[in-house]
């Protein structure tokens, strides 16, 4: 029973925390995002954000199928930052100057319109290489985010 209510007590605390919630997928929502693009940067990599929306089918298929288990393999594990930006949240977002926003609105800053898009950016928020936009083919989904990854962590190398 005490684990019962335990259990539920987290429950609740992470629900009314969004910040820090996680959905199904497993990746976070973007809160700061010139640290986390600083974060990045130091370990090599660029952040990559995925923008989405909650009734995103595609969205929810890319974060599950490949994301994850890109942020999850040996060799991003402990370099690549995977954030997302929800289109249609208010959730409170700090921006790469550091000033405060809401994830639609920074949604909309990146002219972004039809989800998902996966964007790739360094620390002074630059992209810093081509946004995946689209749930495109998902035979060669994995083979566009190792060719973003790889592109935009040769780019930040170079400077």
């Amino acid at each position: 029973m005490l684990r019962h209510l335990a259990g539920l007590l987290g429950g609740l605390i992470l629900a009314c925390s969004p910040a820090l919630a996680l959905d199904a997928s497993g990746i976070l929502p973007a809160v700061d995002l010139r640290s986390e693009a600083t974060a990045a940067a130091r370990a090599g990599a660029p952040l990559v954000v995925i923008f989405s929306r909650d009734d995103c089918k595609f969205c929810k298929a890319i974060k599950r199928d490949y994301l994850l288990p890109m942020s999850r393999q040996p060799r991003h594990r402990d370099r690549l930052v995977v954030r997302e930006v929800r289109q249609d949240s208010e959730q409170v977002l700090t921006g790469f100057s550091g000033e405060k926003t809401s994830h639609a609105s920074f949604a909309r800053s990146e002219k972004v319109k039809l989800v998902p898009v996966v964007a790739f950016y360094g620390p002074e928020g630059k992209p810093l290489a081509e946004p995946i936009v689209g749930a495109r083919l998902p035979d060669f989904y994995q083979s566009y985010l190792d060719d973003g990854v790889e592109a935009a962590s040769r780019k930040l190398q170079k400077r």
